[in-house]
């Protein structure tokens, strides 16, 4: 994958989540400050718009500008978030002008850690955690059973999905969410849902299929 693979990536995900930007609003609504799909489209746009102005040269290098933008552009928890995501993905991707199978899911397990250690949250707390979480898990495990990038990714995709479908039942335990207490109880992750749309548009950017964008 080279950084054309991840141009693609971004321009993908920028595009789902201005797609799906009402569903995600509605869904923070539920359970938060209802911004979470606005505060999401207008750090990708930010996002395109550095990406064209500085032309990263490396595929880590656009997701550490991507990442840098989005904590500058992003309000409230998702703009930290997401951008120690991705700035922590590009920064284990080094300079390297090529990224294998391998190398991705040390980048993605880096997001992780950054994530977790940013917003100390685990599995079971509601967040984009319980989405992220799994599908490094599964992307490990495709990779270890010699699964092509292909269905590798789309094992990654499918275990996000099924980690954020799994939040509606849980009583959140940080952020915005946990103040409700038992009341967070019936909706989906917010966090959760737009990370899949992200790791979607990765699968589809891998695939040459950039644009489609559905988990």
């Amino acid at each position: 994958m080279d950084i054309n693979v991840f141009r693609s990536w971004i321009t993908s995900a920028a595009g789902v989540i201005e797609t799906n930007r009402d569903h995600l609003t509605q869904l923070d609504a539920a359970i938060g400050d209802a911004d979470h799909g606005i505060n999401l489209s207008r750090g990708f746009t930010a996002v395109l718009a550095a990406l064209d102005a500085k032309q990263p040269a490396t595929p880590g290098a656009v997701l550490i500008v991507t990442g840098s933008t989005l904590i500058s552009k992003v309000g409230g928890a998702s703009g930290p978030l997401y951008g120690m995501a991705f700035r922590r993905a590009g920064q284990t991707l080094g300079t390297a002008d090529e990224v294998d199978l391998p190398a991705l899911g040390q980048a993605l397990d880096a997001a992780l850690a950054g994530i977790q250690q940013l917003g100390a949250a685990r599995e079971g707390d509601k967040t984009l955690v319980d989405a992220l979480a799994p599908a490094t898990r599964a992307l490990a495990k495709a990779i270890a059973e010699g699964a092509t990038q292909g269905d590798a990714l789309a094992a990654a995709v499918a275990a996000a999905a099924e980690g954020a479908a799994a939040t509606v039942p849980m009583e959140a335990r940080k952020g915005r969410a946990s103040y409700l207490g038992p009341r967070s109880v019936g909706h989906e992750d917010p966090g959760a849902a737009s990370t899949v749309l992200i790791l979607a548009a990765l699968r589809d950017a891998a695939a040459g299929d950039a644009g489609a964008g559905a988990p």
